[in-house]
């Protein structure tokens, strides 16, 4: 009997010491289950379209947003002040709704071969015209910009009314900007524009050859909802003469009528006679 209980007691404390140690050989450690979980996602911020942008769109400084995303992508650019300056004046490839990420397939950059010719619609011809501070809105310009251009002539003939010596016409109305001087972007170095590139029809091309021969040629920005489809290939309206803006001009100084006759004697003397 002493041997059958003691048999029993053997048993089951084997059986305790070989569930022990299965429970604890089965058992993760501390540092396996820290290892076993993934680790927290690093959340980067990202460039994406701040409004919905169509085909052939040049980015704009306020076109760019960002977002935080938990990876990113190689084709995705973060959000930095260079990535911002590079995205600048480039074009869009395709359709992009607002909050999407601008990935590197779906930009075109300046510099990138056949940019200039992608950004133009078929058919579309390029002209380069000179500006100033004044003339070019003192850097105020981006591509993208639509713009009608402005053509004011000064005449000195002195047989020419007062009034109409001066006058403006625009030239051509609703018309693209796709470059600023040679960058294909906003600006130079100095942040003054020496050139704006136009995107133009044929008729208009020579419209603005003849226009820089004629007088100073000047942009005025228009909205940003202006319907693209609206632009016109000549003259938006009638010339603004200076009669128009200063209305004293309006008023021509009289020609005398007196008729003046200057009799010379000896002694160097003369004699002046004034006749109605």
């Amino acid at each position: 009997m002493l041997l059958r209980v003691a048999f029993f007691v053997l048993m089951a404390l084997g059986l305790i010491g070989f569930g022990t140690v299965a429970w604890i050989t089965t058992r993760p450690s501390e540092g396996t289950a820290a290892a076993a979980q993934p680790p927290p996602s690093i959340r980067k911020a990202i460039l994406v379209s701040a409004l919905p942008l169509r085909a052939g769109s040049l980015l704009k400084p306020e076109d760019l947003s960002s977002k935080d995303m938990p990876t990113i992508d190689s084709d995705l650019s973060p959000d930095t002040p260079e990535a911002r300056r590079a995205l600048v004046g480039a074009m869009v490839r395709r359709p992009l709704a607002a909050g999407e990420p601008l990935r590197a397939e779906d930009i075109m950059k300046p510099g990138d071969h056949g940019f200039l010719a992608a950004v133009m619609e078929p058919g579309a011809r390029a002209v380069t015209i000179p500006v100033d501070a004044a003339s070019g809105l003192s850097g105020l310009v981006w591509p993208g910009d639509r713009v009608d251009l402005i053509l004011t002539q000064a005449n000195a003939d002195a047989t020419i009314p007062l009034g109409r010596r001066v006058g403006a016409e625009t030239v051509l109305s609703n018309v693209r900007v796709i470059a600023i001087d040679q960058q294909l972007m906003q600006g130079t170095g100095d942040g003054q524009a020496r050139t704006v590139t136009l995107e133009v029809n044929a008729d208009q091309a020579q419209r603005v050859a003849v226009a820089m021969r004629l007088g100073q040629l000047s942009l005025s920005v228009r909205s940003a909802s202006t319907d693209s489809s609206a632009a016109l290939t000549g003259s938006s309206g009638a010339a603004t003469w200076a009669r128009d803006v200063l209305p004293s001009l309006l008023t021509e100084p009289k020609a005398s009528s007196e008729a003046t006759v200057h009799v010379y004697g000896g002694n160097k003397d003369v004699k002046e006679f004034s006749f109605p």
